[in-house]
């Protein structure tokens, strides 16, 4: 169906309003109790709602004020109509997760799914069973325009910007663990700087760059570390390092992981690096969304 602007032109909304109250109360004084305004400016309102329908719609008989067929008729699609919209405007379409049957779609380096899809899926089968989810891979510099191009209900990234349009939260603070294979680098006893800098370097890098943050801080120092690969995900990570005698500096949280599982040793980083952010984003325009809302809530839980 399409909409004629040019119908609506002479149309206010507060005069339909206030003819639906006039249609319940029958009485231009308690309308006007009900509408807080004067009764001079409901009378002029009568006025004006009999010029736009070109009827009298309300009649003064001995018995009160009587409405017309064309009142009448209008009070049932008008109300209906009415309700639906205020519905619409100030009374949010409730959420359940229990049965919803929807898909989301979240972004989020592949470093952040390893960590965190794991629990969050286990949540989503018990809590929401009819909820799917679809990943997309992106990273700080693509995250934003990913977002502003809706290709993504929500995401999560560490962000170099932040537009007026964006929301976040920070899920995390971390910093940084050193990982290897012990079956390939055999090192005694903690990492230490000397280790870390005699061994290449594995470099994950979303731009495909042999230089990080850490080389920065190194070369502040006077010293070196030799970045031997470079590769824009984290995934491979194991794989290599499990056939090579290198080392790869990882988010906290990722080096814990694959040292829970066996597939790697991770040590504390022996350099004294910043923490980053990883935070939770989405659009502005989605803010007060329900079922927005509710997955924002899951995402921090598994977070936590």
């Amino acid at each position: 169906m399409s909409i004629s602007e040019r119908d609506f032109r002479t149309v206010d909304l507060n005069l339909l309003v206030t003819f639906l109250v006039l249609m319940r109360e029958r009485n231009v004084s308690r309308a006007a109790e009900c509408l807080f305004v004067g009764q001079p400016a409901v009378s002029g309102a009568l006025a004006r709602l009999r010029l736009l329908f070109d009827d009298d719609l309300l009649l003064r008989t001995p018995r009160g004020m009587e409405p017309t067929e064309r009142a009448l008729r209008l009070e049932g699609e008008l109300l209906p109509l009415l309700e639906r919209m205020q519905s619409a405007l100030f009374q949010p379409e409730a959420f359940d997760p229990a049965r919803a049957e929807r898909v989301f779609t979240l972004a989020m380096p592949d470093w952040v799914e390893i960590w965190l899809m794991p629990r969050l899926c286990r949540m989503l089968l018990a809590e929401a069973p009819g909820v799917d989810i679809v990943v997309k891979p992106t990273d700080p510099f693509a995250a934003v325009g990913m977002l502003e191009q809706q290709q993504m209900d929500l995401g999560i990234a560490s962000l170099p910007e932040s537009p007026s349009w964006l929301r976040s939260r920070v899920l995390a603070e971390m910093g940084f663990q050193c990982v290897h294979h012990p079956d390939c680098l055999r090192l005694d006893g903690a990492l230490r700087l000397d280790d870390y800098l005699a061994h290449p370097h594995l470099l994950v890098s979303y731009r495909g760059a042999f230089h990080s943050a850490i080389d920065s801080l190194l070369a502040e120092q006077g010293r070196q570390r030799r970045v031997r690969y470079s590769t824009q995900s984290f995934g491979a990570l194991p794989s290599l390092l499990g056939s090579l005698p290198a080392l790869s500096t990882v988010p906290a949280t990722l080096g814990a992981h694959w040292a829970e599982t066996g597939r790697l040793r991770a040590d504390p980083l022996p350099l004294d690096a910043p923490q980053f952010s990883l935070s939770l984003f989405w659009h502005a325009t989605r803010d007060n969304d329900p079922a927005q809302r509710w997955l924002r809530g899951l995402v921090e839980r598994a977070a936590a």
